[in-house]
């Protein structure tokens, strides 16, 4: 019932702000911009996507491999791209990450890896985002004006950067309860696994370029989306813009991110002083090539061995 009303309330949000943005966009309007140039813009922007998933399977890789949980690029890939599938269906904008975790526990790595490989990714994705904001603040507060703009983008890549860092400040502490107490004991052993990985010699450089590459991939997506609508807004604009969306989207407060993407788009050009159904319909169209996107992943999922092999014995990783 909890489960049940949770799903509920966050079909609730997604309906209420979808239908709050979507005041401010005229539907026809939208579509009548659309000529073939659009459909080439908008297979860019699918093609860029699964780039994205591939850049992110990467560094899912050696991730897990530090977390006991080691991946082939080939599963990882895949398990990614059914990711998004459920990224799109479940009642989250992770929803996705339950699913591999899932995946990759009943693929033998067990409960405990393949937790602590989902929750350090998605930790250092995080720290990344927060800091591709930290980096761009002089230029985003050149673009926005609004006082009150301003104050809520400081404020929500301040609690992000904290929470980033108190992360990894929390993994570097060596007392000895951290390890034994129920309550720090996971997420201490993922802290830890988090420094050990971004502060490797070896490993962290090639995590950070990763994890860089993967914000601004999300960049290119939205900016081939504006191409489509041929949108008056510049490449520089969507470059500030889009992260602190995307930041604010990983709440996981609405289906797939749907309505809060939207409002927050929409007021995020408004700050920037932009069309604020601008923002909306580059919005829509962004999670329109992340559904499309997932739709190919809800294919994968339908003719995949772990599909065909559910409820039956677990898959085996191969030596």
């Amino acid at each position: 019932m909890r489960r049940i009303l949770l799903s509920t309330a966050k079909i609730l949000i997604s309906a209420a702000l979808l239908y709050l943005a979507l005041r401010k966009v005229d539907l026809s309007e939208l579509f009548s911009r659309f000529t073939v140039t659009s459909l080439f813009w908008i297979g860019v922007a699918i093609a860029v996507t699964f780039l994205q998933i591939f850049i992110g399977a990467l560094r899912w890789r050696e991730i897990s491999a530090v977390c006991g949980a080691p991946l082939g690029l080939d599963r990882a890939m895949r398990y990614n791209v059914i990711g998004s599938f459920f990224n799109q269906t479940l009642p989250s904008a992770i929803g996705g990450d339950a699913v591999r975790l899932w995946l990759v526990a009943r693929a033998g790595a067990g409960w405990r890896a393949a937790t602590y490989s989902i929750f350090v990714d998605r930790a250092i994705g995080l720290i990344a985002l927060a800091i591709v904001i930290v980096a761009s603040l002089p230029w985003s507060y050149t673009l926005i004006t609004d006082p009150h703009g301003r104050s809520a983008l400081l404020l929500v890549d301040l609690l992000a950067l904290a929470g980033g860092v108190g992360f990894l400040i929390f993994g570097a502490l060596k007392w000895r309860w951290l390890k034994t107490w129920w309550a720090t004991h996971h997420i201490h052993a993922c802290a830890v696994i988090a420094n050990r990985v971004i502060f490797s010699r070896t490993r962290g450089p090639v995590i950070a370029i990763l994890s860089i590459l993967i914000h601004v991939l999300a960049v290119v997506i939205a900016w081939c989306v504006v191409q489509s609508i041929a949108a008056p807004v510049r490449f520089s604009d969507v470059f500030l813009l889009v992260p602190p969306v995307m930041l604010i989207t990983m709440m996981p407060i609405s289906i797939a991110g749907w309505g809060v993407r939207e409002a927050t788009m929409g007021l995020a050009f408004g700050f920037a002083g932009l069309a604020a159904n601008e923002g909306v319909n580059v919005s829509l169209l962004f999670g329109a090539v992340f559904f499309i996107v997932g739709a190919f992943g809800g294919l994968v999922w339908i003719l995949s061995a772990e599909k065909a092999a559910q409820g039956s014995a677990p898959i085996g990783v191969p030596e």
